[in-house]
């Protein structure tokens, strides 16, 4: 392994720290609570380090929203091939959405209420996103009704 590879390897560690370590503040005192000196004393580092992976707690909450997105993704799938009959998928679907809602507030709030930086249904959403919004719509596609645009459908059922 050459030195460039450990120094990415070990960036990419610290990354995955600083954003588990803000999940894990968020989720126990709220997102108020979280700012870059506390999250430095958390994790050992200074707080320039924090700034050398992120701009700010903009882009810290972006970062939880993104982990969220591919966990409530998964949860969705899984909860929707939980059954074979339409109905009970989209009732499989809509409790482990509620599920992960009740489990993960502060996730929840950094993925639909905060500002992290992220754009939906645009063209620079991130694939994270994008991935979320898809495992909802491979379920509703199937109970839209004729006529009804599945997107759209999704779109009010996910409202």
């Amino acid at each position: 392994m050459s030195v460039q590879e450990r120094k990415q390897r070990e960036r990419a560690e610290r990354e995955r720290l600083i954003v588990a370590t803000a999940r894990e503040l968020a989720e126990e005192q709220g997102w108020d609570a979280v700012t870059t000196r506390r999250l430095a004393e958390r994790i050992e580092y200074s707080q320039p380090v924090l700034y050398s992976h992120f701009r700010g707690k903009r882009e810290i909450i972006g970062a939880v929203a993104l982990e969220g997105a591919a966990e409530l993704a998964a949860e969705l799938r899984a909860a929707s091939a939980s059954t074979e009959e339409a109905r009970g998928r989209v009732t499989a679907l809509a409790r482990a959405y509620l599920d992960f809602a009740e489990r993960n507030p502060a996730v929840y709030d950094a993925m639909f209420q905060l500002d992290g930086g992220l754009a939906f249904a645009a063209e620079d959403t991130p694939e994270a996103l994008k991935d979320g919004f898809a495992a909802l719509l491979e379920t509703l596609r199937d109970v839209a009704g004729e006529g009804v645009e599945p997107g759209l459908f999704t779109e009010v059922f996910w409202a």
